[in-house]
């Protein structure tokens, strides 16, 4: 058995080096002073806006509609009420009990902070800060706006608060919310988004039941659930997506475990070599991978891992050099896209095993997202021939990128998305880094497609994408295949509260027809009155972008140094993959 070399912390992506593991450590991380800071300044513009609002709502909206009908409303409820409804709701307002929301709150950090070995003391906190500033914030907006509770039979005692806002949904909102972002960001296999899902139903029953015990007007629990979505968004963008915050010793990844096999060491012909990143794949998930390898026959394995320097490409290079018959690439997107830079052409297979935070490749080419089910999915399969896309531009060197590139919104949203925040959260970081995102200034650029003549556009957002379908389920590009020697082009350009609603019904109904490079300007659709559409969909085999400023730009997730051009060209068949039958 190869024994452990001496125990050695782990870098974090981007080359930050984590706390070594000495033990549990209370003291307070770096940069809390200036994250409470902000927290503090955020709740009081929460507490603002909210009291703003109930104001709004108790004076100069009180005869518009939906208050016009709240009354109605709530007689309906009372008309409603049988003997198995009001048991059921006396459950639902439970729920959102003081009593009960401090009990499971409670319990809630104790199991976080006493998991052994790696107390999650940012969950925790965020858990526990989430639940408390909503209730302050609730006691100032009772304090301040005051409206009295429906005219109809009450089944609960009224309490000396205002009916705005509803405090126990704002309590079950931000407990219960917090808790199912915990869920499907710490959960692994199908019961993670069934508990998610469960727990994010509980604020919408108490919000119900309180409607039907009389206790609330409908914009009363409204009120409720945006307060607690408000709170929890403030926090988990301040603990999660702030890299202010340095965690404490006991927080940093797993660390990395070299063993007498993973040393140094060429493959030799006919090996297979896995490369993974050592910030995502710890011991115990390489001794996984190694049976099953050896369970389809590929014997002693040679482990290689990534380094900040060289995050991939010089690891698959060596490996095809020294006649590798099968690579297997552990990690997330950007891993991949370093290992496929130096795969593209050579003809060796490439077994996808997802372990990162978008793991967009193996979602689109139906693979499993459990380490070991993608990895014995892929050599329980074939080889497919996969497209690759060849990008460059002002400071970017010729590269490649397997899944999507950008600039603009998208690629801001990366860069600020923290390390820590994706290990901890998953992909739902990207949503919270979004929050501070959505006001990206709009770009004019030149698009050139194939040997169409020269367009001028303007957008939020540029996403070329050789798949089609980002985290969540979400197709962004309807048409895009990995495999249809062509790449794909969405330019998004929402202008106003009406622009971003129609640009989300365009992606939630999967898009519109692409277009192929015409000899004419009206290659993109126009609106009448002569203004961008909000989302417009391009296929090409070569795309020319030149921005009129220095924008942000991404390859695969990973952010690369901005600049004014990206030019794109499909290299098709590029990529050889195991896929299991149906993939791709």
């Amino acid at each position: 058995m190869p024994t452990a070399a001496p125990h050695r912390p782990a870098d974090l992506p981007g080359g930050r080096p984590a706390a070594a593991r000495t033990g549990r450590s209370f003291a307070l991380p770096r940069g809390t002073g200036r994250t409470a800071a902000r927290i503090a300044a955020l709740t009081v513009c929460q507490g603002a806006l909210m009291v703003g609002l109930g104001l709004l709502i108790t004076g100069p909206a009180r005869g518009l509609w939906p208050m016009t009908v709240e009354d109605d409303v709530n007689e309906g409820f009372e008309h409603a009420r049988t003997g198995t409804l009001t048991t059921l709701s006396l459950f639902g307002s439970e729920a959102g009990n003081t009593l009960t929301v401090i009990a499971v709150t409670v319990l809630a950090c104790a199991g976080l902070l006493l998991i052994p070995r790696l107390p999650m003391w940012r969950q925790a906190a965020f858990l526990s800060v989430a639940v408390s500033l909503q209730a302050l914030v609730f006691l100032v907006i009772t304090e301040s706006v005051d409206r009295q509770r429906p005219d109809v039979h009450r089944l609960d005692a009224s309490p000396p608060t205002s009916s705005y806002t509803s405090g126990h949904t704002g309590a079950a909102t931000a407990l219960y919310g917090g808790l199912a972002v915990l869920a499907l960001s710490r959960l692994r296999g199908p019961w993670r988004r069934i508990v998610g899902a469960l727990l994010l139903l509980v604020p919408v029953a108490v919000a119900v039941a309180r409607l039907y015990r009389g206790m609330h007007h409908p914009t009363d629990v409204v009120g409720g659930l945006v307060n607690g979505s408000l709170s929890l968004m403030i926090v988990g963008r301040a603990l999660f997506t702030d890299g202010s915050v340095t965690a404490p010793a006991g927080a940093s990844p797993t660390p990395s475990f070299a063993s007498a096999e993973d040393g140094p060491g060429a493959p030799g012909p006919g090996r297979t070599v896995v490369i993974f990143n050592p910030t995502v794949t710890g011991e115990a998930d390489r001794e996984a991978l190694r049976r099953v390898l050896e369970r389809h026959g590929h014997r002693a394995p040679v482990f290689t891992e990534t380094t900040a320097e060289d995050p991939g490409t010089g690891q698959a290079a060596d490996a095809v050099r020294d006649g590798a018959r099968l690579v297997v690439v552990c990690g997330g997107d950007g891993t991949l896209r370093a290992a496929a830079d130096a795969l593209a052409g050579s003809g060796v297979p490439l077994a996808v095993v997802p372990c990162g935070t978008g793991n967009l490749l193996a979602r689109n080419l139906g693979l499993p997202l459990s380490p070991t089910g993608a990895l014995d999915a892929a050599l329980s399969g074939t080889p497919h021939r996969l497209d690759l896309g060849r990008i460059e531009g002002d400071g970017l060197t010729a590269t490649h990128f397997a899944a999507m590139a950008g600039a603009g919104l998208d690629a801001e949203i990366m860069e600020h998305t923290d390390d820590r925040a994706k290990s901890v959260l998953g992909w739902p970081a990207y949503v919270l880094a979004g929050i501070g995102t959505l006001r990206t200034p709009r770009m004019r650029l030149t698009v050139r497609l194939d040997d169409a003549p020269a367009v001028r556009r303007t957008a939020r957002m540029v996403l070329i994408g050789n798949v089609g379908t980002v985290q969540g389920g979400t197709t962004l590009l309807p048409a895009a295949r990995p495999d249809d020697g062509r790449l794909d082009l969405l330019l998004l350009d929402p202008r106003g509260v009406s622009g971003w609603i129609r640009a989300l019904a365009t992606l939630v109904r999967g898009g519109g027809r692409p277009s192929r490079p015409s000899t004419e300007e009206t290659v993109v659709a126009r609106d009448d009155d002569g203004s961008g559409v909000p989302v417009e969909f391009f296929t090409f085999r070569r795309a020319e972008l030149t921005f009129d400023s220095t924008q942000s730009r991404e390859l695969d997730g990973d952010p690369v140094a901005p600049g004014r051009r990206l030019t794109a060209e499909v290299r098709p068949g590029a990529l050889t993959v195991l896929l299991p039958a149906g993939g791709a």
